[in-house]
């Protein structure tokens, strides 16, 4: 992708680390994975990314982007992708109390299962989510608003 917004370039360099971290999700419950610090420090982590980056960003894109694309035509994108923020949310809040347990020592044999499924299904929606914004929303920013409401928005979303 070669972003023309500063806003494009700042969500762009969060989905390539988001995707990062999912893959070192995916590389750590491959087949059997050891239940060890490295997996307790990963899974916080990813944790605090949940809390922070995933939900500043999701916010960021309902509040900022979605009604604007709507405005300019493309609102069933938009929706298509609030709906997939409410999935992702929805596994994020099953995951973030197992992930807890996980670093307080307190995860028994069927919570690990459970943590392994939902963050396996978190890295699988969150990638497509990914993929999806990358090749869909990212292209259609260069259009959505002028220069000056760029940079603003660029600003309001690097210090939120």
């Amino acid at each position: 992708m070669n972003p023309d917004r500063h806003t494009q370039t700042l969500l762009h360099q969060e989905h390539e680390a988001n995707l990062d971290l999912l893959g070192r999700i995916e590389q750590a419950f491959a087949g059997a994975f050891r239940r060890d610090a490295e997996l307790v420090a990963l899974l916080r982590t990813l944790g605090a990314n949940l809390a922070s980056d995933v939900a500043r960003h999701f916010g960021f894109e309902e509040r900022e982007l979605f009604g604007r694309m709507a405005e300019s035509g493309e609102g069933d994108l938009a929706s298509l992708l609030a709906e997939e923020h409410a999935t992702i949310r929805a596994v994020a809040d099953d995951l973030t109390p197992l992930i807890a347990r996980a670093g307080a020592g307190t995860l028994d044999d069927a919570g690990w299962e459970a943590l392994k499924r939902l963050a396996l299904e978190l890295a699988e929606r969150l990638t497509a989510h990914i993929h999806k914004e990358e090749s869909a929303l990212l292209p259609l920013l260069a259009d959505l608003f002028d220069d000056d409401a760029d940079r603003a928005l660029a600003l309001a979303y690097a210090a939120s």
